[in-house]
């Protein structure tokens, strides 16, 4: 079973090193990271996803926990959260056919953030399954790139009723 797993860690050097040995000297794959400062510059938070079953998941969370740069780790997985991811796709055009890749870009509430001559990059956030379906109604026209950031996660608030 796939783990969204979210470390708030302290911003120094070596955190990431320390973190991804931690996965390879277990055995364990990252199947996508995102690191970026929060709010206060001193703070990273990190959106591991990973895949295992409940073992392996506390496992590897209790040794996340006993590393000294690590504030906390909650597994997302199971729980109400907000997941996104970017990509950038640039894709091949025509004259024939812009109108046409205009249209599902509007579709995707994606939008174009570079044009030349015989390409669109195209900017698209949402989840997995979206980025997914943009990319499978693109690629008829030719992708010439593809970047993703991966996901990116946070719990939602409580909702009181």
């Amino acid at each position: 079973m796939r783990h969204t797993i979210s470390v708030l860690v302290t911003n120094e050097f070596g955190v990431l090193a320390r973190i991804a040995g931690l996965f390879s000297g277990r055995g364990f794959n990252i199947e996508s990271l995102c690191v970026a400062e929060t709010t206060d510059p001193r703070v990273s938070r990190m959106t591991i996803v990973t895949s295992g079953d409940d073992r392996i998941i506390e496992q590897i969370t209790k040794q996340l926990n006993k590393l000294v740069n690590v504030i906390k780790v909650h597994d997302l997985t199971g729980e109400d959260y907000v997941e996104r991811e970017l990509a950038l796709v640039k894709v091949n055009t025509t004259q024939e056919n812009r109108a046409e890749i205009l249209s599902i870009v509007d579709i995707f509430r994606a939008k174009v953030v570079d044009v030349g001559p015989r390409h669109y990059t195209i900017e698209v956030t949402g989840d997995e399954e979206k980025i997914r379906a943009i990319t499978e109604l693109l690629r008829p026209f030719g992708i010439k790139e593809f970047a993703r950031t991966g996901r990116i996660a946070m719990a939602r608030s409580l909702r009181t009723k």
